[in-house]
């Protein structure tokens, strides 16, 4: 075969083309195998897999590390529901603690191959005689299986499925219809869509604490559920309440608005007239602000002066018992031992009845000429 190559290709330069090939083959795989073996000793590494099955795979098939033939299959054995499997393994290639076995199909009809997954790196090994259990172990999918589901598939959207009474191909009609002309369309919102998951993805960060505070609110709504059931109650019947009186409260709210607009319409009437009230107000508050300390004595004597008119009244003789000192000269009511000024508070005795200016003695002239 080689010789035939050799003569139709046209001599031996094709010959030594395929000669340095071969050798630069021969040097990757001895590379690769040194890469894989890590510094493993010599001896012989056995192990067990069980497999659930082993379509296509037989004793003396090869074992695999990243498509390196590193050992051979040594028997199979059915075990209940399980096939198990005998490896041995050089002992130049070590293999990691959480090693797996893949049965791998090279093409539909050729040998299967047991393929371990993955390569050492470092860390601990796997032990002498280990068992992979079938968590630890994988099967191709076989065709009958792939035919069998895409059957099952067809039958579930066929006429005796999902498209029964024609719900499926009014589906693709409709789709058809609505995403005809939309292209365009289509694609900006799908690049729309991208850059708001990118957006999504940069702010992750913010997003998660937003979702945790979210979290432990609703953790803290939990636990006061019997507050959050009372608030709820007494929301309750405060709406119940104002649906009942709702035709009082539409009534009331109707006469404030009418309220209003004659407050409205009277204000503008009356402007310039408010204005001077206003103004007027301002000076007569000023004056009460001025004198606050005397109307202050004059509210803390009023009492008094009540309580002793009061005792001074006789009831069966309907009069007024005064003390008369004829001794002493009739003065005048406004003068500063009248009467009038004696009943005052310090501040406005002092103002009115004492007083030198021509202001204040007409003041107390004209206090008085009072009846």
């Amino acid at each position: 075969m080689t010789r035939a190559m050799t003569w139709l290709r046209g001599g031996r330069p094709v010959r030594r083309v395929a000669l340095v090939v071969a050798a630069a083959l021969v040097a990757a795989a001895g590379a690769t195998g040194a890469a894989l073996a890590g510094g493993g000793s010599g001896d012989t590494h056995h192990l067990t897999a069980l497999f659930s099955r082993t379509i296509g795979l037989y004793k003396g098939n090869d074992v695999r590390i990243l498509g390196v033939k590193v050992g051979k299959i040594d028997s199979l054995t059915v075990k209940g529901t399980s096939v198990e499997v005998k490896m041995s393994v050089e002992g130049k290639y070590k293999l990691p603690l959480d090693v797996q076995a893949v049965i791998i199909p090279p093409s539909v009809v050729s040998d299967r191959f047991v393929q371990l997954t993955p390569a050492f790196t470092g860390g601990p090994t796997l032990p002498q005689d280990a068992v992979l259990g079938p968590d630890r172990t994988q099967v191709p999918l076989e065709f009958d299986e792939i035919f069998r589901n895409l059957d099952q598939l067809n039958k579930a959207l066929g006429p005796e499925g999902a498209n029964k009474h024609g719900a499926l191909s009014r589906l693709i009609d409709v789709s058809a219809a609505n995403l005809g002309g939309n292209g365009k369309a289509l694609n900006g919102a799908l690049r729309q869509f991208s850059a708001a998951i990118s957006t999504l993805s940069g702010s992750r960060t913010d997003l998660f604490a937003t979702v945790r505070q979210l979290q432990q609110f609703t953790t803290m709504l939990a636990r006061n559920d019997g507050g959050v059931r009372a608030v709820n109650d007494n929301l309750a019947k405060v709406g119940n309440q104002l649906a009942a009186e709702r035709d009082d409260l539409g009534a009331a709210l109707a006469n404030l608005s009418t309220a209003l607009q004659l407050v409205n319409s009277f204000v503008s009437d009356n402007r310039t007239e408010l204005t001077g009230d206003i103004h007027k107000l301002t000076k007569v508050t000023g004056v009460l602000a001025g004198e606050k300390e005397a109307l202050r004595e004059v509210i803390d004597m009023a009492p008094f002066a009540l309580s002793n008119l009061a005792l001074a009244y006789d009831p069966r003789a309907r009069t007024l018992d005064t003390k008369d000192d004829a001794q002493q000269p009739l003065v005048a009511p406004t003068a500063p031992n009248g009467v009038f000024c004696q009943l005052l508070p310090a501040p406005l005795k002092d103002a009115i009845c004492t007083a030198s200016s021509a202001k204040a003695r007409s003041l107390a002239d004209l206090l008085a000429v009072q009846p």
